[in-house]
């Protein structure tokens, strides 16, 4: 059984909404959200990347960079920026990409489902990633950016979804990335009641993106109970905000892979160890690899596709099978040294929506030896694999389109 609830958002007035929004805090660096909060008071970025207001050089980790990001939350709400909801409501999140739709339920998910397992994760966190988290939560007193759910579909739950979006939007604005962005108000209690009844019938919530968001909620939850002698369990505290998908609306883009060098390989001694499990075979054109367990591979100025050969790969498991456990176990780890890509330096990983043209920019500038295209992991393989309580590879899945930050915060 799934818990969700309605929330009383802080939100921006329709005016406003296009020059808060933000993407997520994790997708670019500080001078690219530096660049995108240039001259726009209004960028979410300067609640969740508070460091772009602070001196550049600055440690991202300093307890004033934390306070720096209250006192612009604490500015977006008293300016009127941020306006407080009427009541607690749900809303409906559509996003266009182009020719891919999908449209969610903007919810509090409860940490005690995530400490039970309802809430299932197919990622390890890292402890530095996760701590930042927490201090960011904690000193916020807010959740300020969703973690992006995924459901099993629901014909009941589609519906509700359709109706509500049948209505007239909150919001809808186009970002500058082209990606068309549209809210709803849920504020039907006969509705709303429905939609929980709903998730109730449901065993398991996913978590898509936002591992580390969903591991800070739960620490920030223990941190606010032990410091509440008169903790009920019913404190905002004890929920978190998600936005959730059916299975069927989501789209997943490749995570591609750059090494920056051969580990004291030659271009020549790499070619051949590579073909010594794989498949390979030069190309004249970049390659977009168009099914499981193909492979592009660039380097000196030319791309390669490789084919994982099926005595490497156990169908049986749904790790061993996935398509960056075979890169990494037969290549990676290997042939490049590179034993723990979450903490490897030598390692970066690409989100697909830069395409391949970013994998040839990295190789070509000489920053990068080699880069490596993927197919991308599927739903399906996602679902079966956190169902098994199983963990991927880190940087096995990219969403895309990504959720915009600052439409909706959840104060605790």
């Amino acid at each position: 059984m799934a818990f969700i609830k309605p929330f009383r958002a802080r939100r921006p007035p329709k005016e406003l909404a296009e020059r808060v929004a933000s993407l997520p805090y994790d997708v670019m660096d500080i001078e690219e959200a530096r660049n995108m909060a240039s001259g726009n008071e209004y960028s979410f970025l300067h609640v969740s990347r508070p460091e772009i207001d602070l001196p550049p050089g600055i440690d991202p980790h300093d307890d004033e960079v934390y306070r720096r990001g209250r006192t612009n939350l604490d500015r977006f709400i008293q300016a009127g920026i941020l306006l407080p909801e009427k009541r607690e409501c749900f809303y409906v999140y559509r996003q266009k990409m182009g020719n891919i739709i999908q449209t969610g339920i903007v919810a509090c998910a409860g940490v005690d489902d995530y400490q039970a397992g309802v809430i299932k994760k197919h990622e390890l966190t890292r402890a530095d990633k996760e701590e930042d988290r927490v201090r960011h939560i904690d000193f916020l007193n807010a959740n300020d950016e969703p973690v992006f759910f995924l459901c099993r579909t629901s014909k009941e739950i589609e519906t509700i979804i359709s109706t509500v979006a049948s209505g007239l939007p909150e919001y809808d604005f186009a970002s500058d990335d082209g990606v068309v962005h549209t809210l709803w108000v849920l504020d039907d209690g006969e509705l709303s009641a429905r939609l929980i009844n709903l998730f109730e019938k449901i065993p398991h919530l996913y978590v898509a993106d936002g591992h580390h968001r969903s591991a800070a909620a739960e620490r920030v939850r223990e941190i606010r109970r032990k410091a509440n002698p008169d903790h009920t369990g019913n404190e905002e505290y004890n929920s978190f905000l998600t936005v959730i998908f059916p299975e069927n609306q989501l789209n997943i883009l490749p995570y591609n892979r750059a090494v920056k060098d051969l580990n004291g390989k030659t271009l020549e001694g790499f070619i051949k160890a590579v073909a010594e499990t794989f498949d390979i075979s030069p190309s004249d054109t970049a390659v977009i690899p168009c099914r499981r367990h193909d492979f592009g591979m660039y380097i000196d100025g030319r791309w390669y596709t490789l084919t994982a050969r099926s005595d490497s790969i156990d169908e049986s498991d749904t790790v061993a099978r996935l398509d960056v456990s075979l890169l990494q176990e037969n290549l990676l780890s290997p042939l490049l040294g590179i034993e723990n890509p979450r903490t490897d330096s030598r390692i970066d990983f690409i989100g697909g929506i830069r395409g391949n043209e970013e994998l040839v920019r990295l190789v070509d500038s000489g920053s990068h030896a080699v880069a490596f295209s993927l197919y991308p992991t599927s739903i399906r393989e996602l679902l079966e694999l956190a169902d098994q309580d199983r963990i991927m590879p880190p940087k096995s899945t990219w969403f895309e389109p990504k959720l915009r930050s600052g439409l909706f915060v959840h104060l605790l």
